[in-house]
């Protein structure tokens, strides 16, 4: 019996080649993405890095992606290397440049002066959708869905709608009790047996019957 694609193959839509299971092309240590995650790209999905920006080897900060996640064609992810101080007459960054101008750190660490939020993590089964924008340090609920062209600049809850500039919350998917529910459950972290086993429950709207079998 199949179960499914094989989530260590890169392109699962052979010989589509515009969509990928992203962790399979990824080598940046500080991005980490979850099974079974893709990557669609009207022109060239080998080169999904390229969306997370600001991305600076000495400050950091991760990028986590979790299992099952559907991530469209202009998505971008913007990191904290993007931050500047908005406290001083000037937002430049002088310190990172260095030569003579550290001294703007107080001897400090570079890392130290500039705002940070810390890592970027995203949910299980979240839908990102075409040219989005999430700004740096946000947190993404499992279940959650991110509007085409929406700018994210807060933490998204677990199965919510969210869509505008700056995105706000549409809707949400189910209510609280259901989201402890599915959170719960889980799904996403079952064996690809288990998955397929019980694929018609996932695919449909009675969160009682699978309870039931998680």
């Amino acid at each position: 019996m199949l179960n499914g694609p094989d989530p260590a193959v890169l392109y699962p839509l052979e010989p589509h080649t515009n969509l990928v299971f992203l962790k399979n092309q990824v080598n940046n240590p500080n991005i980490i993405i979850g099974d079974y995650t893709y990557y669609a790209d009207f022109t060239d999905a080998s080169n999904f890095e390229k969306n997370v920006l600001y991305h600076f080897d000495f400050i950091g900060d991760k990028l986590i992606v979790g299992n099952f996640c559907a991530i469209a064609s202009g998505v971008k992810f913007i990191m904290n290397g993007a931050n500047h101080q908005t406290q001083p007459i000037s937002t430049f960054p002088f310190g990172v440049f260095g030569k003579g101008w550290e001294k703007v750190n107080n001897d400090a660490d570079v890392r130290a002066k500039y705002p940070n939020k810390g890592d970027m993590i995203i949910g299980n089964d979240v839908w990102i959708g075409y040219d989005a924008t999430l700004m740096p340090g946000v947190k993404i609920g499992n279940g959650a869905i991110i509007a085409a062209k929406a700018v994210v600049t807060k933490n998204v809850p677990a199965y919510a709608v969210v869509g505008g500039n700056p995105a706000r919350i549409i809707r949400m998917r189910y209510n609280d009790r259901q989201v402890a529910r599915l959170n719960k459950i889980a799904w996403w972290n079952w064996n690809a047996e288990k998955i397929t086993r019980h694929l018609l429950l996932i695919n449909a709207t009675d969160i009682d019957a699978l309870e039931q079998v998680s």
